[in-house]
């Protein structure tokens, strides 16, 4: 049995770069960085970082071009796969990327998205957004009262 399946976690370290292949498919590419935290012997704590390189392709990619932004936090779950190529001066090259086979968008770096906004001078901590959202009209959540007489549904009626 073989099994080549990656699963990763991180933060792109830039913005993602949309190419097109000449039969017009979309591919993105960018690099997630993860940390590892640990403590040494001696109490130490230690802290190293991977840098890694991820490539989506199709309406994936084209996601990815549109929603993540450098510091985005992103996971990953694709394949491992290495290809080589002659560089300008004649010498093989070769890169292991992961080939992103889905994405999963984390928040927004900052953590509000843009349709949440705030009244100018006002912190960000401790507030709530506006109750708007751009482009839409905020519709009022109906109240169904079970207690009235006007239904003839009865609470011990309902399946749930």
């Amino acid at each position: 049995m073989n099994l080549n399946k990656v699963l990763i976690a991180g933060r792109l370290t830039a913005n993602p770069e949309l190419r097109n292949t000449p039969g017009g498919q979309s591919v993105a590419s960018f690099s997630l960085a993860t940390n590892r935290v640990w403590t040494d012997k001696s109490g130490a704590r230690q802290e190293s970082t991977e840098f890694h390189n991820i490539v989506v392709w199709g309406r994936q990619a084209e996601i990815a071009n549109q929603f993540l932004t450098k510091g985005s936090l992103a996971l990953i779950e694709g394949r491992l796969q290495t290809r080589s190529w002659q560089d300008k001066q004649g010498q093989t090259r070769k890169t292991t990327e992961i080939i992103c086979e889905r994405i999963q968008l984390g928040p927004k770096p900052g953590g509000f998205s843009q349709s949440q906004k705030f009244s100018p001078g006002e912190s960000s901590q401790n507030k709530k957004p506006d109750s708007k959202i751009e482009g839409s009209e905020r519709e009022d959540i109906p109240i169904i009262d079970i207690d009235s007489e006007k239904d003839d549904i009865k609470p011990e009626d309902l399946p749930f």
